[in-house]
């Protein structure tokens, strides 16, 4: 069973004084995310995210469509028991304490106190909040609301967990604890569905990834099969080359690069590789390594919102 399904999805806002002329935020948007993954969802901003995100948390209606989270519809009181939420600006009760938060929420969920007191010690301490627990939340910066908020987003043990913006506000090092509690909810079997505009972490996380610009899904699969298609030349890596070699293989080359007793050669095509190799192997060269350059995320990315 697919841990969440959305079929046709639809979002119209309607603007000026009468409210009459509707804007498209969402259109048409179907797509699945199989139990245990960690999908990620990408676009600029304006591109539909947290307008889905809102749809699939029920807080707005769609115009057209429908969505599904571990097979029940969006409304279904019962399957909320199972799902963890964290916004794009989350606030909470300023006055209140991350402990006095989380046990709220906690209660909220019907967690016995024993239990739930162990939980959050062991959520705040993920999250590196533990020497901060009794602090109220109205002296927290950005980041460590952030934190706060990942941290009553795992109250439950939630199947399904939905970050908006998870990494907002985080510096390196709160970035890195943010990455490693979600690799571990993979480890647990939970599915993460998360927007980012942070592509390295997309990148580093993600089992697949969804392309959003202007409310219309651009691109949807595996990341190893996105990137596989982007090809953009290839490396090569040779060991004792002779001056006579190199110079022989330069116009052959798109560019050289010499590094210590090693020569890295960039060729722009597999055919151009092939002979580069086949020249300064027949010249003495050692051929080291031939590597395929692929696109980064963040490059394919650029290019198609781009096209777009």
């Amino acid at each position: 069973m697919a841990a969440i399904e959305i079929e046709h999805l639809t979002k119209d806002f309607y603007a000026g004084f009468w409210r009459k002329r509707p804007i498209r935020a969402l259109d048409g948007l179907s797509l699945r995310v199989e139990a245990g993954e960690i999908f990620g969802f990408l676009g600029p901003n304006g591109a539909g995210k947290t307008t889905t995100l809102k749809l699939l948390m029920n807080l707005i209606r769609p115009t057209a469509g429908s969505a599904r989270i571990l097979g029940q519809p969006v409304d279904s009181v019962s399957m909320r028991r199972n799902i963890g939420y964290l916004p794009e600006n989350p606030y909470f009760y300023d006055h209140l304490t991350p402990e006095e938060l989380l046990t709220y929420i906690g209660t909220l969920f019907g967690i016995r106190q024993p239990v739930l007191r162990k939980k959050i010690l062991e959520l705040l301490e993920t999250v590196g909040l533990a020497e901060a627990r009794k602090l109220q939340l109205r002296k927290f910066s950005k980041g460590m609301v952030q934190r706060v908020g990942i941290a009553q987003a795992l109250i439950n043990d939630p199947e399904v967990v939905f970050l908006d913006e998870p990494m907002s506000g985080l510096d390196p090092l709160g970035r890195r604890e943010v990455r490693l509690v979600i690799s571990s909810l993979r480890t647990r079997g939970a599915t993460v569905f998360f927007s980012s505009h942070i592509l390295p972490d997309v990148e580093a996380l993600c089992d697949r990834v969804a392309i959003m610009n202007r409310g219309k899904l651009l691109e949807l699969g595996a990341l190893l099969d996105i990137l596989k298609v982007k090809i953009q030349g290839h490396e090569i890596i040779l060991a004792h080359v002779q001056p006579a070699v190199l110079e022989a293989l330069r116009p052959m080359c798109e560019e050289i690069t010499l590094m210590s007793d090693r020569v890295h050669i960039r060729a722009a095509t597999s055919r151009q590789a092939g002979a580069i190799v086949s020249q300064a192997v027949s010249g003495g060269a050692e051929l080291v390594s031939v590597n395929p350059i692929r696109a980064s995320l963040e490059e394919y990315f650029f290019q198609e919102v781009q096209k777009s």
